[in-house]
């Protein structure tokens, strides 16, 4: 079993427009409504994989109940805390004449003390049920950033794999609890470490520093450039083919429940690498997030690169 956690989860409106202007009307050409939220779109992906698979976090009102029966209706096992305020709701817009996409992003209502205890109690009994666990996303409000280190050395505690993807001082507060695996971008590599990284060698510098601080695997996304891996058993790059790209919203995601299914299923590092390198590749070819056809994995897998540097 795989657990996900998503503390803030969401409600994801996708609309397509013929051309955006601020200040004027714009007809929807097309619009997509999805449950969302990072750890969320992990699950989807865990279960398009094969996998059993739990989602936990907080929801609230109507959207809350959407997130729920979404998920259920895919064959996830839910588990939430319920909570007064609404779960929040963004907005992704997609310029048809530019190809440009305008995200509009709520930051999620406010959780007291006692559901955040609530949630630790629950979050225990689940640990006991699952070998991996993908902590992922930002976090509503009232919660402080100490939160994902607790759930991680809970986790670590009992002694489950935990796979930790956020951002920001969420991530810097997390990472001091040493998850086996976290996957920032070259962005929030940068915001990690505190300089700017430019080059190939650049992100591999800045990862081994911080696998050398105890992070077992250290995955740096770089969109269209694949993705690093500095692992106990050595640097890896991860490759994609060039083929024509729908979508890149959920890539990241998929790649996390991707190498999240290959250490459930004890996979060698190169079959990992290769998994989750081809499930975000599928990914991105719909506009649908956290979602894939198995004929798109299947071709794009003998397609995959992970190559030793």
């Amino acid at each position: 079993m795989i657990l996900t956690v998503t503390l803030n989860p969401t409600v994801d409106k996708a609309y397509e427009v013929e051309k955006l202007v601020l200040g004027e009307v714009a007809r929807v050409q097309e619009k997509r409504q999805t449950a969302a939220g990072k750890g969320i779109q992990v699950a989807k992906v865990v279960k398009l994989l094969g996998e059993d698979v739990s989602a936990t976090g907080f929801i609230g009102g109507h959207n809350g109940e959407f997130v729920k029966e979404f998920l259920e209706k895919a064959g996830i096992l839910t588990k939430f805390i319920q909570v007064e305020e609404e779960t929040r709701t963004c907005v992704n817009v997609k310029d048809l004449s530019t190809g440009r996409i305008t995200e509009l992003l709520e930051q999620g209502g406010a959780v007291p003390n006692e559901k955040q205890e609530e949630f630790l109690d629950s979050y225990k009994k689940l640990l006991i049920d699952c070998e991996v666990v993908v902590i992922s996303g930002s976090m509503p409000r009232g919660i402080e950033k100490e939160y994902y280190y607790e759930l991680i050395q809970l986790a670590k505690d009992m002694g489950k794999v935990v796979l930790f993807d956020s951002s920001g001082e969420l991530l810097a507060a997390g990472i001091k609890a040493k998850p086996h695996v976290i996957k920032p971008n070259r962005a929030e590599l940068m915001e990690l470490i505190g300089r700017k990284i430019s080059t190939k060698e650049e992100v591999i510098a800045a990862a081994s520093e911080i696998q050398a601080n105890g992070i077992e695997n250290v995955i740096v996304s770089l969109g269209g450039d694949g993705a690093i891996f500095v692992t106990a058993e050595g640097v890896f790059q991860g490759t994609t083919p060039n083929i024509p790209i729908v979508n890149t919203v959920g890539c990241g995601d998929s790649l996390v429940a991707g190498f999240a299914v290959g250490i459930r299923r004890g996979l060698p590092m190169i079959d990992k690498i290769k998994l989750a390198m081809a499930v975000s590749t599928a990914n991105a070819l719909h506009k649908e997030t956290g979602f894939f056809l198995q004929e798109d994995l299947d071709r794009l897998l003998p397609m995959v690169g992970a190559i030793k540097l």
